[in-house]
């Protein structure tokens, strides 16, 4: 093919230069730089840099207290219980809800989605009150020696309702286009249930379940408003790792509730890594 040909022969639009419903590319991709920088790298570049007002040794001091390792020990180990257990009850959530057909499942649905709207500082309130010593259910398990209200089960409680919204919306999408015939291709071939759950199913169901409980515990790590009313903030106890943010806060110290808040960070960043990593994984696994 001669210089000529090469030069009238059409050339194929790159993907950011073909017309779209959006903006150009570099104006989209400039809009995009400008608020991500601004939202959340100039935010996490601040809390990174302001440990260091007092140098390493202040920010050893800071994150080694052993009021600051109690209350992060509680946050993240409350989280990651609170996620486990919502992604068994997500899972089976979000199954009734897309294979079954019962009176009401529209509400029931919509329920599900109730901790989004609701406050947290009103469920904080609500649990609490059920929880409580006089509450409703507090008062039934309080003669059977269980205390939950101002406790660290109290913050495990009250995490497992605020994540598990991000479990069944992660899973559901998922279980309703998941094909049927599959199963039934299953089943034909002698598969018992739960086999058709474990080698059919759950591959596909796995990044969903690993995104929900990576949501679920990065919602819990930094929750707040429902835990304070319901943990009792005892020091060492039931105090969680936000909530000794806002104190140093309160007493003016700005470098110390900048060191909590970068040691939360990078735990969270090394959940996320990890997440991220098992789903590569399992979708390099699922590939032919």
């Amino acid at each position: 093919m001669t210089a000529a040909a090469i030069s009238a022969a059409p050339r194929r639009a790159t993907p950011w230069l073909e017309h779209s419903a959006l903006p150009g590319f570099r104006l989209a991709f400039g809009f995009t730089l400008a608020y991500v920088g601004a939202i959340i790298v100039l935010p996490l570049a601040a809390l990174v840099a302001r440990p260091w007002e007092h140098g390493l040794g202040g920010f050893a001091e800071a994150i080694f207290a052993p009021r600051t390792l109690a209350a992060l020990r509680l946050s993240f180990l409350a989280a990651a219980a609170a996620a486990v257990v919502n992604v068994a009850l997500g899972l089976l959530i979000a199954w009734v809800l897309t294979r079954y057909d019962f009176p009401f499942r529209r509400v029931v649905d919509a329920l599900v989605d109730l901790p989004f709207a609701l406050p947290t500082a009103v469920a904080g309130i609500a649990l609490a009150t059920l929880y409580g010593p006089n509450g409703w259910i507090g008062s039934i398990l309080a003669p059977l020696g269980i205390k939950v209200a101002y406790t660290p089960t109290g913050v495990f409680v009250a995490l497992l309702a605020v994540g598990l919204p991000f479990v069944v919306r992660s899973v559901q999408p998922v279980l309703q286009d998941l094909d049927s015939a599959y199963e039934e291709a299953a089943h034909t071939l002698g598969a018992s249930r739960l086999t058709v759950f474990v080698r059919v199913i759950m591959p596909a169901l796995a990044p969903a379940l690993i995104t929900g409980f990576a949501l679920a515990f990065a919602r819990g790590a930094g929750e707040y408003g429902s835990v304070i009313f319901i943990a009792g903030n005892m020091p060492g106890v039931s105090e969680i790792a936000p909530l000794v943010i806002v104190t140093k806060l309160e007493a003016y110290d700005y470098a110390g509730a900048a060191s909590v808040g970068v040691a939360m960070l990078l735990v969270s960043l090394a959940v996320l890594i990890i997440t991220n990593a098992a789903q590569v994984a399992l979708s390099r696994r699922g590939r032919p």
